[in-house]
């Protein structure tokens, strides 16, 4: 077990009873589920990458989901550019995920700011069929950003496996 049950961050005893509070708590699970996954390493671990050719790393992973937590301000009408990705690389958010410290902080602080500013811009909204920045309905881009969470989650537990054997949760 990587946690035990009584003291998973990701449960709570709130009863969730509408479609907003089900959306946000798949939301906050699987970004709680991300960091789980990346507890306890140092930097070399969490640059480690996963099997040539790929450059996937939890590192890449956490800057990675910044980016697309970044893209709640595109909706919001920000002039808000790539963190990492420029025309010159695209992968940047991979390629710069390097067993640096410095590098490490930073991907998490940037994680959780760009986190911040997505959860106050939902709660911005009454109405999840609200059609910000004239893209889909909120509930819509929210289950899409559950979706990516989930998928990345999943090479998450591949990572850490890979790095220490501890799997699961």
């Amino acid at each position: 077990m990587w946690v035990d049950p009584d003291d998973d961050p990701r449960e709570s005893d709130a009863v969730t009873t509408d479609e907003r509070g089900a959306l946000l708590d798949g939301l906050r699970h699987f970004r709680l589920t991300l960091e789980m996954k990346c507890a306890g390493l140092d930097p070399e671990q969490m640059a480690r990458r996963s099997v040539p050719p790929s450059t996937m790393s939890l590192l890449g992973l956490v800057r990675h989901m910044a980016e697309d937590e970044r893209h709640f301000r595109r909706l919001a009408g920000e002039d808000s550019p790539r963190i990492y990705r420029t025309a010159e690389d695209r992968d940047a958010d991979w390629n710069g995920a390097v067993a640096d410290p410095a590098v490490v902080e930073e991907a998490w602080r940037r994680w959780r700011s760009e986190i911040e500013l997505t959860d106050r811009f939902v709660a911005g909204f009454a109405d999840l069929g609200a059609r910000p920045g004239g893209e889909g309905q909120l509930r819509e881009i929210l289950m899409m950003q559950i979706s990516e969470y989930a998928r990345h989650c999943g090479h998450a537990d591949l990572l850490r496996e890979r790095i220490d054997g501890r799997v699961g949760q």
